[in-house]
């Protein structure tokens, strides 16, 4: 999506914007919006890949680009090493740009490789300089990813569709608090901890609460699916919690639940999932580190709570049920403050 957001905001200033992708479902809006899509696959995690250096090359030096801006590994490599073949006046400015929290180790490193290094949080950053303490501090920018206020905003509601369909969808949520827990079905996002909190919550606490979880399964992790929907089972929450797969609905979602969970294990580069439900005015409680930390820092304090401290999970969530706050106004992680950074590094002013 950050591709997409920035190729547009190059556009919209009378640039040429190309994006070169193994393509996608979002090719088609990437085009409709004014850019040019190469179908080159650099991506694919293999030392075959690095065929593709000389001939990246030469189509490098015939398009004569401005600025180079990359943005995942594999083709950090790719790009970098027919970049460093070109003559030394006709290169392109290199951009490198740090989503992830990776694993440390020389593939990794790639992505401190640019003239310019953008870091997508303080979090990232603090990876970087941790991690890779000979990358020069004096290349990193922090630039946060921001939402796009005029969809995420305090006052939204869904459609009074939108909510008679998730009635009939969910019958079970009727009459209940809604708490709703974002992510891919991967032992990381920690579900574990949601349907354990659920449990606790239910039989317990005996509040009314109903669990969604909302995120796609991996075709490659479906024994951990399966263990989850063991787990609902076994801790008798078949009435409590339902699995929706991956939904395009996610703002309605939000907007409809009581509190949004982040419990991630490890730390995330930023949590936009977190920045959207905030911005929605609703309530999140989350694992406090990584970006999340940072966003629940600037913007609702009250829902940090310690790395899978299961205590202070339980009763900031239950505060949030019966008494919740509001979450500050997003001022910060806004769409168009992370367009006008990026493109004044492009340019070479920041």
């Amino acid at each position: 999506m950050g591709t997409l957001e920035v190729a547009q905001a190059l556009v919209n200033k009378d640039h040429d914007s190309w994006v070169l992708s193994a393509g996608g479902s979002m090719v088609e809006r990437l085009e409709r919006d004014g850019s040019t899509h190469v179908a080159w696959d650099l991506g694919k995690k293999s030392l075959f890949t690095l065929r593709h250096i000389w001939r990246l090359r030469t189509w490098l030096s015939h398009q004569a680009f401005d600025v180079i801006d990359v943005r995942s590994r594999m083709p950090a490599w790719v790009v970098y090493l027919a970049w460093r073949g070109l003559p030394a006046n006709a290169r392109p400015r290199l951009i490198s740009t740090v989503h992830g929290l990776y694993s440390v180790n020389a593939y990794s490193k790639i992505m401190c490789v640019g003239e310019r290094v953008v870091t997508v949080s303080q979090a990232a950053r603090d990876y970087v300089r941790a991690n890779y303490p000979d990358v020069d501090t004096a290349k990193l920018v922090v630039i946060p990813r921001g939402i796009e206020p005029s969809s995420y905003y305090s006052d939204f509601e869904p459609t009074a569709d939108w909510s008679a369909h998730f009635s009939k969808e969910f019958p079970d949520a009727h009459g209940k608090q809604l708490i709703t827990m974002p992510g891919r079905l991967t032992r990381l996002k920690g579900q574990t901890d949601f349907i354990r909190l659920m449990a606790r919550l239910v039989h317990q606490q005996h509040l009314p609460v109903y669990g969604l979880i909302v995120g796609g399964e991996d075709p490659k992790r479906k024994a951990y699916a399966q263990e989850l929907r063991d787990l609902v089972a076994q801790l008798d929450l078949t009435q409590n919690i339902c699995f929706t797969g991956a939904r395009n609905d996610i703002r309605e979602l939000f907007a409809h639940s009581d509190v949004v969970l982040s419990l991630s294990s490890q730390p995330e580069s930023f949590g936009r999932t977190v920045l959207e439900a905030l911005s929605l005015g609703r309530p999140v409680v989350g694992y406090a580190h990584g970006g999340v930390a940072e966003i629940l820092a600037e913007l609702f304090p009250a829902g940090a709570v310690p790395l899978q401290d299961e205590e202070a999970l339980l009763q900031s969530v239950i505060a949030q049920l019966q008494n919740p706050s509001v979450p500050v106004i997003n001022k910060r992680f806004l769409k168009h403050n992370m367009l006008d950074m990026t493109l004044q590094v492009y340019e070479g002013s920041l």
